[in-house]
């Protein structure tokens, strides 16, 4: 290459959302590769793509690749948000055009629709392109105030805006140019065109544009000086040199100098199909944009008309030459040539050399005023350890002194003192839970109340946690019962520019994307759909053979599927674009979304970090989770405050326990944690009430205990019959695809039974392991013995457990000193060398299976507390059990209680409340009117505050009701819904004559209630028919109890025909209800069946019905049927003879 050029205008698919392709990362090794030695990212009113732009520019560094990062931004720009506004909201009194708004303005990720930016645009859509760049990092933190402030409700409708008066208010720092045909001169150019009579554009008025330029310019030059460049762009669109003649005319006049870009949008010249192909998905569902219209890929780049991949300087004189000639311009080589220069002078003279400042930023406002960080977390610890009584005891000094001066060496202080202010504030208003992961163990966080699981009582190791010789940040995952909630509040707290959501971006998947590119080429539905459905069946046992794993659940990535799937191989072979295109696509960003529980807290976040919105809500540019990481590398510490529906279910068994045992009637929050922390918190539950464990753990009495809603885990731990939180510990850290694929299980029960058989290298090691029976479960076990045994200290042994694990650092040099450190040490402690090699192959072995003891801790905790309430308090725990499963296993849930002696009595508008209700004697729970669909909270408190009803008059014309809130479509949905039927007297022949004569026809007087009786008189019923599928309908169950009785399921149960979603492939019979038939047929015209059934467990499945005789073939819906199927796991069920293999029950 000759001609020095940098690329000042480049866009990923990070930031630039349907409109470009590749991260960061490939598009500055292509740069690279093409000769640079510099390119800026400038994505779409967002810097999204900063994180692994710089992530990527130390990975190049370090590799001695000299290669500099450009930090910027094409914003969207308007001259002034003010009359904007007031124009914008001027349009939207208009009703029905505000609704609409209101939905665009709740759009995720902003999605760049290129040829709307270049022309005339409406009021709504205004704004237009301007590349910012950042000379230094007082310019970057400009930058990201600008971003944020774009992102405000008041500059955002569809597209986050900027103006003059903010660029001139953070302005310093900061390099600005035109950009492309979207771009500020782009704008005076189309606002300016001419047109013929039928509105079609002619050409441009160019005295006009000149005018309109020439006012951009002056308040650009106002604002940037000689950082304001006019853009000069090339490729084989008229409208472009135009354009481009018009710049050079204004930087003739105003003495502006000129760039030239590429305005790359993909990482190599090959990939502009996959872009294209890309752009399209985007607008899948959505209309089409002009650019679209046609539906056709283009046959080659010419008849797109630019190449926008990272170009050198030579390719762009290339393109400027090639272009120039085929539109018929001619321009001043000299003017072109230093135009492309003036780039690398930019990017090399104007711009420093410089990272983002990763400074790890915390909250000032979590530190007592005057004191320090430090010197506030010892006193908070040291006063909970006496609000505990350990304050005297020595182990638990010692233990804390240790852990506060890792924390201060760290430099961490602040951390623990946010997640303590966190933890405070959750504690006020919501139940949190015990903890979760390493940082249960940890004594410091135990005293502050960030856990509630004493770490020396259980044996957990704060090195698990934090290690003094490690540079990782703490990670202390939060569980509260209502995150959204704790993290609302915190906002309100704090404000929205020191708490921020995390960003999620979610990417393309394989299965939806060979959809989407098959449904583009016209491929038919059925045979993507066929193979994307069958594809990961078929890839996953030999991706799991390949990782060694024998059982448990495995999600093979999209290259295993590709490699494994002998379906999906045919079809890529059959259609090879599909393939190529796939395997450019996949795992490119599709949206934008929040993280379950994830936030960044900090003070002024608006400065340090580029915030967006998303579905109206302020949050980080960055995402950080277990597969990229990109807030910590930039200084920002991810807390984790995660929703845990089981804590939820807690809190409603306290508030029924308090309402029916001590008598409050309305209990408060304080009342809920008053009685948790007097009763069944861990510091004060009895762990050792083996009734508990006997009636709950032993028998298998399973109902909404955490950890054990699965079949597999229940029997496991019937035949464990854990008696202590250990035991339980060790039982959900067994059941895991590495221990059970390994036998471990059934190894464990064994030794369980059996202790007096298991033998000990040591006492040292007898002392460490004899809670697991001679096993190492937890990975903690390794560190310990590592220690006690072999010498190392305990971060080193928990350095010993990351290095052998698959997780770990993959340092070989690493592991080897430490096994060398361990044998002599063990040599040293009376160990023999063969005995010490073995023990270290040992660990090698079960490092693979071990887990994370704090964590099994931890949530044992919960699952015992769940098994106390439930063992103690049945019918409160059964009532909030079904109150908070959700709708989808709500069914499943109802037989659970049925099957545990609860009665369920039906809706009724009376006595069914907000929640799940208990009868009086404690054995009927009651469904409540906030489980009907269509009945919205204002009916429902209209209902409670004016009820008892006793007929269809009281229920009609009740003084005091407000009929606009308990409206009709609320008196429909409680009629079919069976919550009115004890309102019927005899005056009605059945519900549906009640239904017709005082809902369909809501009558307004009592005369007209009294015709409509008797017009409607011969309506009588409902059909069982119409009963079933209202009940389905309005509650989301289906009323199994209409169908089939309890004595013939048990009579099934006896004769071991499971419902079919129990499917016994060895026994092939089952049972179920058919609820829809659909007739389809196959490739060779024959009629098949696709019959979708339901069971008690509330599980929709479907069967094939192949070789049907629809004169002979009868299947009654809404009935019961016991069949023998056939079942594929990559079909699925199906039947070749509904004559000769259903039979009806009953």
């Amino acid at each position: 290459m000759t001609i020095k050029f940098v690329g000042l205008h480049a866009h990923s698919v990070a930031g630039s959302i349907f409109d470009a392709i590749g991260y960061p990362d490939v598009h500055m090794d292509f740069a690279y590769e093409n000769g640079s030695d510099a390119l800026a990212l400038t994505d779409h009113g967002n810097m999204n793509g900063l994180a692994g732009q710089v992530l990527h520019a130390k990975k190049m560094h370090a590799e001695g690749k000299d290669f500099k990062p450009i930090f910027g931004v094409e914003a969207y720009f308007i001259p002034s948000i003010e009359e904007w506004r007031g124009e914008y909201e001027i349009a939207m009194a208009d009703k029905k055009r505000a609704r609409g708004a209101k939905k665009d303005a709740a759009s995720g990720a902003t999605v760049e629709d290129e040829t709307d930016s270049k022309k005339l645009q409406g009021l709504l859509r205004r704004r237009r392109h301007l590349i910012l760049l950042a000379q230094n990092q007082t310019g970057l933190n400009n930058l990201f105030k600008l971003v944020s402030e774009s992102y405000q409700s008041e500059n955002f409708y569809r597209y986050p805006r900027m103006d003059y008066a903010l660029l001139e208010k953070y302005g310093e720092g900061v390099i600005a140019a035109s950009a492309c045909l979207g771009g500020v001169y782009a704008g005076n150019y189309w606002d300016n065109g001419t047109y013929d009579d039928e509105g079609n554009r002619t050409g441009v008025d160019r005295e006009a544009a000149l005018d309109a330029m020439r006012t951009t310019t002056r308040e650009m030059q106002a604002i940037f000086g000689d950082r304001w460049y006019g853009e000069l762009q090339w490729n084989n669109i008229k409208e472009q040199h135009e354009l481009n003649q018009l710049i050079i005319q204004i930087s003739e006049e105003f003495n502006m100098k000129l760039i030239s870009t590429a305005d790359s949008h993909y990482p190599n010249p090959t990939a502009w199909k996959d872009r294209e192909l890309y752009k399209r998905l985007g607008w899948l569902g959505k209309g089409t944009p002009s650019w679209g219209e046609g539906g056709e890929l283009p046959a080659g780049v010419e008849e797109i008309g630019y190449e926008l991949y990272p170009k050198n300087g030579d390719q762009m004189w290339e393109s400027y030459e090639s272009y120039s000639k085929s539109q018929g311009f001619e321009y001043d080589d000299d003017l072109v040539m230093k135009s492309i220069t003036e780039t690398y002078h930019i990017a090399h003279e104007r711009i420093e050399s410089f990272f983002p400042d990763a400074t790890v930023r915390l909250p000032d406002f979590v530190v007592p005023a005057g004191t320090t960080a430090t010197q506030a977390l010892i006193n908070y610890a040291l006063e909970g350890l006496r609000e505990k009584g350990l304050n005297t005891n020595k182990e638990y000094l010692a233990r804390l002194r240790q852990e506060l001066d890792v924390i201060d060496d760290r430099g961490f202080s602040k951390y623990f003192l946010t997640m303590k202010a966190i933890a405070d504030e959750a504690t006020k208003q919501m139940l949190a839970g015990p903890g979760r992961g390493s940082a249960a163990g940890s004594l410091v966080a135990y005293t502050l109340g960030i856990t509630q699981v004493d770490p020396i009582k259980y044996g957990l190791l704060f090195s698990r946690f934090l290690r003094s010789d490690a540079t990782d940040y703490p990670d202390i995952d939060y569980d509260v019962s209502d995150s959204m909630e704790l993290k609302e509040r915190l906002v309100q707290m704090w404000g929205e520019d020191c708490v921020a959501p995390i960003s999620n971006w979610n990417t393309l998947q394989l299965r939806s994307l060979i959809k989407d590119i098959s449904k583009l080429y016209g491929i038919p539905f059925t045979e993507a759909n066929t193979v994307t459905g069958i594809m990961i069946r078929e890839a996953t046992p030999e991706a799991k053979k390949k990782h060694g794993i024998k059982a448990g659940v495995y999600a093979p990535t999209w290259e295993e599927v590709m490699e494994y799937s002998t379906s999906l191989q045919a079809y890529l072979a059959k259609y090879p674009a599909v393939k190529a295109h796939v395997e450019g696509l996949v795992g490119q960003v599709r949206s934008c979304s929040r993280h379950a529980g994830g936030v960044v807290i900090a003070e002024d976040l608006d400065k340090n970090m580029p915030l967006i919105n998303s579905g109206g809500v302020r949050q980080s540019p960055w995402s950080e989770g277990q597969n990229v990481r990109h807030l910590e590398p930039m200084g920002f510490i991810k807390f984790d405050l995660l929703g845990l529906s089981t804590l939820k279910m807690m809190e409603g068994c306290i508030e029924h326990i308090l309402r029916r045992h001590q008598g409050v009637e309305e209990p408060t929050f304080d009342d809920v944690l008053d009685y948790y922390n007097k009763t069944i918190h861990p510091d004060v539950i009895d762990f050792d009430d083996q009734a508990v464990y006997e009636n709950i753990f032993h028998q298998g009495k399973w109902a909404g205990v955490f950890q054990f809603t699965e079949q597999g885990a229940q029997g496991f731990c019937t035949r464990a019959k854990p008696t202590s939180i250990i035991d339980i510990s060790a039982v959900t850290s067994i059941f895991r695809p590495g221990p059970l694929s390994a036998g471990v299980d059934a190894d464990y029960v064994e030794a369980k039974n059996h202790p007096q058989y298991v033998s000990y290298l040591s006492e040292e090691a007898q002392e460490i392991t004899e809670e697991t029976f001679g096993f190492l479960i937890f990975q903690e076990q390794i560190a310990l013995l590592a220690h006690r045994l072999g010498g190392l200290t305990l971060d080193e042994g928990n350095m010993l457990r990351k290095v052998l694990t698959k997780k770990g650092t993959g340092k070989a040099g690493i592991k080897t000193k430490l096994r060398i450190k361990f044998v002599d040490g063990c040599a040293s402690n009376g160990i023999s060398r063969d005995e010490a090699i073995a023990l270290w192959d040992k660990f090698e072995y079960f490092s693979g299976y071990g887990f994370n003891k704090s964590h099994a801790v931890s949530y044992s905790i919960i699952s015992y507390q769940c098994a106390w309430l439930w063992n103690y308090y049945p019918s409160e725990w059964m009532a909030a059990f079904l109150d908070k499963e959700p709708e989808s296993r709500k069914e499943k849930a109802i037989n659970i209680a049925k099957r545990y002696g609860f009665n369920i009595a039906p809706l009724h508008i009376n006595k069914s409340g907000t929640v799940w209700e208990i009868s009086d004697d404690g054995q009927t729970l009651i469904q409540p009117l906030t489980s009907i669909k269509g009945l919205g909270m204002s009916a429902i408190e209209q209902i409670l505050d004016n009820r008892p009803f006793t007929n269809a008059e009281d229920l009609l014309f009740r003084e005091g009701v407000s009929y606009s809130k308990f409206n009709k479509k609320a008196l429909d949905a409680l009629c079919r819904g069976g919550a009115l039927d004890d309102l019927m007297d005899d005056r009605f022949t059945g519900r549906k004559h009640f239904w017709s004569a005082c809902v369909v026809d809501r009558p307004k007087t009592l005369k007209k209630l009294t015709a409509n009786m008797e017009t409607y008189k011969p309506e009588g019923d409902f059909s069982e028919e119409e009963i079933i599928q209202f009940k389905t309908d309005l509650t989301g169950i289906f009323p199994i109890n209409l169908v089939i009785n309890t004595q013939t399921i048990e009579k099934l149960q006896e004769k071991f025909v499971p419902p079919i979603s129990e499917f016994d492939a060895d026994l092939q019979l089952c049972w179920f209800i058919p609820r829809k038939v659909t007739a389809r047929k196959t490739k060779n015209g024959k009629l098949y069946w696709i019959l979708e059934v339901i069971d008690s467990n509330n599980e929709l499945t479907r069967i094939r019905c192949w070789g049907v005789r629809p004169d002979k073939d009868i299947v009654h819906m809404n009935r019961p049927y016991m069949s023998r199927l056939e079942y594929d796991p990559n079909w699925g069920f199906s039947t070749r003879s509904i004559r000769h293999n259903f039979r009806l029950l009953g």
